[in-house]
């Protein structure tokens, strides 16, 4: 029986236009507390404020050196199968080329709406991938609401799909792994007749907690189309859950078996339970996938209860010191004691890690890389510099936090798996600050400075150099394990929520969501500055850096400001300086990628404009460069997640995250009944269109 959605619910939230439902569960109603950065580190920069070219140009060497990946590897002692996987993926990944300068985006802008539905650009086509509780592994159950289970849930497609990487198992872009983090749950709209959280059993508590974590589904091309389909049971070979319930995962890097992270359960140090909220990711060029765990801090509670000296850390990440259950909370202590501080204090410093995983090798041990430091993540994204060192981008998502570069102290070597899988264990971490063109004309307004833009120059200030610590008065452990302390302590600039960050594989250059921060410029706290010019910044924008002399492992950039979203016919928007008349409107950018030619895509999550969220592309050079139009959107209540293009560029996959999640809905009573017409399930769609063209053309 189909059953009736809600209507569109308001949410009265303070952060933005979520639902207060995605807010309570997503991050544990971050934007209803206070902003957890209350540093007093200036943010203006005492360095000089020299005029500086608006864009840079990278050094042919610089240009040359940029490698991204797109396929997967393997940890030391992997199969001598999966090691030939391995040497194919990245062969793959590495003859990938970007396009021959910038190609036109000539597909009609999708209207705004709120409809239930994805809808997409006329002309093309779309199709469910895979939805949560589809069989993943051999022996999955097929999905029964009534009957859900720890068991039955590792073995099904998980919760709110995130990040999505496609990773080719050959030439011809017709056989790949598809790879996708499950960020959280909903218990409201996963369990029927649900009467609050706290009244969930502990085989529900369970279950929600399996359904976090990570999946591999191997995908084939329907022939002749750009649509794909999970591969018949008796082939998945590779297929794996990877979850928060049973999942062993090895932490490596300084931290590891360290007193930070030893607990009763593993004296040792070196082995974490689970992965939680992962939000997006990246591939590395040796193929691996990275996955950001983000708003950890909401799973645990009676941090009241640990000791004393642990509060402040606490208290910075977003845990509540105050009481024993925050409100919200999920009470997962009922089901694991490990979820409670005052019996296991250091496991929260278990979680908040850059996790690296072998899609390539389903017996393998996914790792948690310390040395990458610990914050709530996004993403990370890399970039292999002129020298061969590793630079992986990484942005600390809440409001008034940081942008982060880590750089290897090793080399990456094409074809030498097992060298390319320690080079995330060492290296050096940095921290953005950045400096101003026009600092005195900013009045929070958005309004354009003299110069006709913001921009900058800035410096990665060092947090651990060389193996050494230097943050005065902390070790190279508690750097890495309490990293927002340490970053506030050398005056670092305050960002609007940095969210993914990502490198145009044309130019090299490097683009930062920052995805909005309502709180800029109210009471005690930072006001507008040229890198984040709106008080009250509710819309978001996107930033350009600019490495000097190209090198991704250098200590200076220059930077600017392409888009700063909002309705174009407000004043306080900027598209890189095209005709607003003919721009889409866009708010909150979340994930980014770019296509072969260049072109900037952006993903959105809880715009303000009451609308459904949706995914935006946009040229960065040439006549069209501003010229935003709205590609897609996703059904209501639900989050534009993803996207991955196919390496043909043929298939766009895109992550429809929590649909209908609205106030007062659940799964009796759904707000949507995407993807099959009964009630809400998250899931992945492809797109494409009929007549073979490029995504986009």
């Amino acid at each position: 029986m189909t059953r009736k959605p809600l209507p569109l619910l308001s949410s009265g939230h303070s952060g933005g236009s979520r639902s207060a439902m995605t807010c309570l569960y997503r991050c544990g109603n971050a934007c209803d507390h206070p902003a957890p950065n209350e540093s007093g580190n200036e943010y203006f920069g005492d360095m000089a404020r020299s005029e500086v070219s608006r864009r840079g140009v990278l050094q042919a060497a610089g240009a040359g050196a940029i490698v991204l990946g797109l396929a997967g590897a393997g940890v030391a002692g992997s199969s001598e199968a999966a090691e030939a996987a391995h040497g194919a993926a990245e062969n793959a990944a590495n003859s990938w080329r970007p396009g021959r300068g910038p190609q036109p985006l000539t597909f009609g802008a999708v209207e705004p709406n709120t409809a239930d539905a994805l809808t997409v650009a006329a002309g093309y086509a779309q199709s469910v991938v895979i939805r949560w509780g589809d069989a993943v592994v051999p022996g999955a159950p097929a999905f029964d609401a009534y009957n859900q289970s720890p068991a039955a849930q590792e073995k099904q497609f998980g919760y709110n799909n995130d990040f999505v990487a496609i990773l080719p198992l050959d030439h011809s872009d017709r056989h790949a792994l598809l790879v996708c983090n499950h960020e959280y749950t909903n218990e409201e709209l996963m369990f029927p007749g649900f009467t609050g959280l706290a009244n969930l059993t502990v085989e529900q508590q369970k279950t929600a907690i399996a359904a976090h974590g990570m999946s591999v589904v191997e995908i084939e091309r329907v022939r002749g189309t750009g649509q794909w389909r999970p591969v018949a049971h008796g082939r998945r070979a590779y297929n794996r859950r990877i979850s928060a319930l049973s999942t062993k995962f090895r932490l490596t890097g300084p931290v590891a078996g360290t007193a930070s992270v030893r607990t009763a359960a593993d004296p040792a140090g070196r082995t974490v339970i689970g992965t939680l909220n992962n939000c997006s990711g990246g591939v590395t060029p040796w193929g691996t996938v990275l996955s950001g765990e983000e708003n950890f801090n909401q799973y645990f509670v009676g941090a009241d209860g640990a000791p004393q000296e642990a509060k402040a850390s606490l208290d910075r990440y977003g845990i509540s010191t105050a009481t024993r259950y925050p409100s919200g909370s999920r009470q997962w202590d009922k089901a694991d004691p490990r979820f409670d501080l005052t019996a296991t204090p250091n496991e929260a410093n278990r979680f908040g890690w850059i996790v690296e995983v072998d899609p390539f090798d389903p017996d393998s041990t996914p790792r948690k890389h310390t040395a990458l430091g610990r914050f709530k993540h996004e993403a990370a994204n890399i970039v292999i510099a002129p020298d061969g060192r590793v630079a992986v981008y990484m942005g600390d998502d809440e409001r008034f936090d940081y942008l982060y570069k880590f750089v290897t102290h090793k080399r990456y070597r094409p074809g030498d798996n097992r060298h390319n899988l320690t080079l995330l264990e060492s290296g050096d971490l940095y921290v953005a600050k950045f400096s101003y063109t026009s600092a005195a004309e900013i009045d929070g307004s958005g309004k354009l400075p003299g110069d006709g833009a913001f921009d900058g120059s800035g410096v990665w200030l060092p947090l651990v150099k060389d193996n050494r610590s230097m943050v005065e008065g902390m070790t190279v452990e508690q750097v890495l394990v309490h990293t927002r302390l340490a970053a506030d302590k050398i005056g670092p600039t305050k960002m609007d929520r940095p969210e993914d960050v990502e490198a145009n594989p044309v130019t090299g250059h490097i683009y930062v969501a920052l995805t909005n921060n309502t709180q800029r410029g109210t009471a005690g706290k930072a006001a507008a500055d040229e890198v984040n010019p709106r008080n009250a910044n509710k819309h978001g924008h996107i930033l350009e850096l600019v490495e000097d002399r190209g090198d991704h492992a250098g200590t200076s950039f220059t930077w600017s400001i392409p888009i700063v979203c909002g309705d174009p016919a407000d004043p306080a928007t900027y598209f890189a300086g095209y005709d607003k008349t003919k721009v889409s409107r866009i708010s909150c950018p979340d994930n980014v990628m770019f296509d072969r030619s260049g072109n900037l895509w952006i993903s959105t999550d809880g715009n303000a404009f009451g609308t459904n969220d949706g995914l935006f592309a946009v040229p960065l050079s040439g006549p069209e460069a501003g010229h935003l139009k709205q590609f897609l959107t996703v059904p209501k209540g639900a989050e534009t997640c993803g996207p991955a293009l196919t390496g043909d560029g043929e298939s766009l996959f895109v992550a429809v995250q929590h649909p209908g999640e609205f106030s007062g809905a659940s799964w009796d009573s759904p707000a949507s009944v995407w993807p099959d017409g009964d009630h809400a399930k998250p899931g992945i769609a492809v797109v494409w269109h009929p007549d073979g063209r490029s995504i986009g053309r």
